[in-house]
């Protein structure tokens, strides 16, 4: 009995162990491996923000663009944004643009927040929603100015100006139809009194002309029409007949240059903008900052020589509505006429 049950372990150990064998040591087909997972990618923590006006993001003060600004016009940059700072507790650092271009694409990207901007300018950052107008610049006590279309007395046009009430007698589209087909002279192609909104007057009133003639001057405009023999017609601001260097010349300019019509005061001069991006209250601190250092003489020397600017007042977009209903009328790309 012994000496069988010492045959028959062996054969159990056996079939247990072989009962614990791994199923795929027996099988003919593989299990298929899966895919190797990808490892994360890594993580980066985004850059800190600081809020403008603070020493580690300072508002940045524009002075007019120029390719060599003088030291005046940096020492006055420099005053401007002392003042700034000790109004509004904003801290303020001035930039020197080379470009107007320069200038709006780093209004757009936050690299600039407080700028002059020409009238074109503006509205180019007007466009891209990069900047509010929050002060303009005055001459005489005046914001805006007009265009005027003029033509030779002995043109054979009707003019539709009553200049002793001072006012229109017809509408653009009425007064100017005589001027279909016929050929101008403009100033400069970047004027906008004597070439960039009268065109779009003409172009609102679908009044297409001949080729034009540029003289480089409005000065230049008025002789032609007096001379009566290189265009038809001209636009000069008002009133460029009266500008002393043409009284010596030709004394009865008044009599023989005539007035067709008059565009109303549309047309910008300078104005100073903010960054759309800054908050609301900040805007208008700066604002607030700006008419009080106007009130200082110090001050009111920092800006006319920073920007030209002798006067300011309060601006907001919705004043530049007509005008860039012109400048847009005209057809022309306003950043070829940036300097």
């Amino acid at each position: 009995m012994i000496e069988k049950t010492k045959k028959v372990i062996p054969f159990i150990v056996l079939l247990v162990l072989g009962c614990g064998l791994p199923i795929q040591l027996v099988s003919e087909t593989p299990t298929p491996s899966l895919p190797p997972q990808p490892s994360a990618l890594p993580t980066f923590a985004p850059p800190p923000t600081f809020e403008p006006g603070t020493e580690k993001n300072p508002l940045i003060l524009a002075l007019a663009p120029s390719a060599r600004p003088s030291d005046d016009a940096v020492a006055a940059g420099e005053k401007i944004a002392a003042f700034l700072e000790s109004r509004s507790g904003y801290k303020v650092v001035v930039t020197a643009p080379t470009s107007e271009a320069a200038l709006l694409e780093a209004l757009k990207k936050g690299n600039a927040h407080i700028a002059p901007l020409t009238p074109f300018g503006y509205l180019l950052g007007r466009q891209s929603d990069s900047v509010t107008a929050v002060l303009a610049s005055q001459r005489n006590g005046e914001a805006f100015y007009g265009a005027q279309f003029i033509a030779n007395r002995k043109s054979g046009f009707t003019s539709y100006f009553d200049s002793t009430r001072g006012e229109n007698t017809e509408n653009a589209a009425q007064a100017l139809s005589q001027l279909k087909g016929k050929k101008p002279c403009w100033s400069e192609a970047a004027s906008p009194s004597a070439h960039v909104i009268p065109l779009g007057v003409l172009k609102q009133a679908r009044i297409e002309t001949a080729a034009p003639a540029f003289l480089a001057g409005q000065v230049n405009v008025v002789r032609a029409v007096y001379a009566d023999d290189i265009c038809d017609f001209g636009a000069t601001f008002i009133d460029a007949r009266d500008l002393p260097s043409l009284e010596a010349d030709y004394p009865d300019v008044m009599e023989r240059v005539i007035v067709l019509w008059r565009l109303p005061k549309v047309i910008p001069y300078e104005n100073i903008s903010l960054a759309s991006s800054l908050p609301l209250e900040m805007r208008r601190v700066l604002q607030r900052a700006f008419l009080d250092l106007m009130l200082t003489p110090e001050g009111k020397a920092a800006v006319q020589t920073a920007y030209g600017m002798d006067q300011i007042q309060v601006a907001e977009d919705a004043m530049y509505d007509d005008f860039a209903s012109y400048a847009e009328a005209s057809g022309i790309n306003l950043a070829e006429l940036l300097k």
